[in-house]
């Protein structure tokens, strides 16, 4: 069996200690024992993006905002979307997460990170949401494993109410929401309706033909 090779290690905030690891090829992020990521299952994250991407249509200088960077499958994927004179901030909390994705011996998110529409900002995603009003053509969503399924405590308040306030506040006239989400979360979308969201629920594979599934929320004023 191959090993899996630890190659870098960080730790959140809230204590919660982060890994980057490598076994047969693929990469792993992992928050204690929990698998939080995966170059082998990243097609939810992509659908993530395009049905984002094309809940806003054809807008010019569109301004999308990424919370959560990964392994830079959903910016990726908002780039191939997204027109040329589109804006697309990232934010992440980790620097560690970063770095690791910008360096080139890893081969994960480098190119997608010196595409001239992207900015990186280190940083809390509610906090720069807060300081946000009216900002953001489309929101997506992706720092944990959903709004139940928390690894790490700090980003439970994204998906509470006033988190979602917060969220909406962000939005530019007719803006999108995308959550993605491990497993279903009809208590969550219920506090999405009651905000007074339009709610759609999505199902897509964790890869092409895999039979288990990820969840995606879209929701809009």
């Amino acid at each position: 069996m191959k090993p899996h090779e630890r190659l870098g290690e960080t730790t959140a905030p809230d204590g919660t200690v982060l890994r980057l690891t490598r076994h047969d090829g693929a990469y792993y992020l992992r928050a204690g024992n929990a698998e939080l990521m995966s170059t082998r299952r990243a097609h939810s994250e992509e659908e993530l993006a395009r049905l984002a991407c094309a809940a806003i249509g054809d807008r010019s200088a569109a301004t999308v905002l990424i919370g959560g960077l990964g392994f830079g499958f959903t910016l990726r994927a908002a780039l191939h979307a997204l027109a040329d004179d589109a804006t697309v901030e990232v934010v992440e909390l980790l620097p560690a997460v970063v770095a690791w994705n910008r360096e080139p011996t890893l081969g994960l998110a480098r190119d997608a990170l010196a595409d001239a529409r992207v900015r990186v900002t280190e940083g809390d995603v509610l906090q720069r949401l807060r300081e946000s009003p009216g900002a953001f053509d489309a929101v997506l969503l992706d720092v944990d494993n959903g709004a139940a399924a928390f690894t790490t405590a700090g980003n439970a308040s994204l998906y509470h109410a006033a988190g979602i306030r917060a969220t909406i506040a962000a939005l530019r006239p007719g803006g999108v929401i995308a959550y993605w989400c491990a497993d279903d979360e009809p208590r969550f979308t219920r506090r999405l309706r009651a905000a007074g969201l339009q709610v759609e629920l999505h199902t897509r594979p964790v890869y092409p033909r895999a039979r288990a599934l990820h969840h995606i929320v879209l929701a809009r004023r």
